[in-house]
């Protein structure tokens, strides 16, 4: 499985960019500010971007987003309930974060369950919410069967998102931890922000997992 992380933005918001080998084709999961250095490496390793994947829709997440739409056209998938912020961004996040962003009104609403193909990939779209109303985790499968979790804001090391903001909601985010609880210990997970963690480390060290 190739991916390369890159930390964007005012919150240095974790970025995926998965890319097949066979192919040079690349998708791009929250562009949360910034891009130039995605771009740039993709022109170093003569990679094609070809898809945007958002796991939520607040400001961090998607600040980056316009750049990379002349790459990927309507070929943007977020979460159908967190649609509306894609496009209308907050504008009393971009105000804190002091970034602007415009709304996007082409783009993809995914749903619990629809898997999306990509050359080497397959991609499952779990709906999680708590941290936004329409948060999701991506399940991400390479054509060697190995496995990883895009968690968003939902899961972090140690950690979960808040829910004090637009969407936020302790039930929902508890139901979310619980339904994570049924994966695998061995299954890595690549937060939107900090270290990379597993689901078996949360169970044993995340205080907010459920017990």
């Amino acid at each position: 499985m190739n991916y390369k992380r890159f930390p964007l933005g005012a919150l240095w918001t974790n970025g995926y960019l998965f890319w097949d080998d066979d192919t040079h084709e690349a998708f791009f999961i929250d562009p949360g500010g910034d891009t130039h250095e995605v771009r740039e490496f993709l022109d170093a390793h003569n990679l094609t971007l070809k898809m945007i994947l958002l796991t939520h829709g607040h400001i961090d997440h998607i600040a980056g987003i316009h750049e990379l739409v002349p790459f990927v056209g309507n070929n943007i998938y977020i979460g159908e309930k967190d649609a509306h912020m894609l496009r209308k961004p907050s504008g009393q996040l971009q105000s804190l974060l002091g970034v602007h962003c415009e709304g996007l009104n082409d783009f993809h609403e995914v749903s619990e369950g629809r898997v999306i193909d990509f050359p080497g990939y397959s991609i499952k779209v779990m709906e999680t919410p708590g941290h936004t109303e329409g948060s999701v985790c991506y399940m991400i499968t390479d054509k060697d069967g190995h496995k990883v979790l895009v968690s968003g804001d939902t899961l972090f090391a140690q950690s979960v998102g808040r829910t004090d903001l637009e969407g936020g909601d302790d039930l929902k985010l508890e139901a979310s931890l619980r339904r994570l609880d049924t994966l695998q210990d061995g299954l890595h997970v690549m937060p939107g922000h900090g270290p990379d963690t597993s689901i078996g480390e949360e169970r044993e060290l995340n205080p907010y997992w459920p017990r």
